[in-house]
């Protein structure tokens, strides 16, 4: 089983890196999966790679989700 979370882009980089941020956690993760992503996007990140970008409320929604369960400290962003 494989689990994406979603992330909000802080930064992209011009060479198919952002970095991206979730609780306040930042990692640089690759893009040249997902097209048309800006700063302030969120995406689903995957072993270092954004699988799809998602929309802020799927993004809250899944983090809620995750609270929920148990899988995570908050919903928060």
């Amino acid at each position: 089983m494989c689990l994406a979370l979603p992330a909000r882009v802080v930064t992209m980089d011009g060479n198919g890196m952002a970095t991206v941020s979730l609780g306040g956690i930042t990692k640089e993760i690759s893009m040249i999966l997902v097209e048309n992503v800006e700063a302030g996007d969120f995406v689903l990140v995957h072993a270092g790679y954004a699988l799809a970008r998602i929309s802020q409320e799927e993004a809250r929604r899944t983090l809620s989700l995750m609270a929920e369960a148990g899988l995570s400290e908050s919903g928060a962003l």
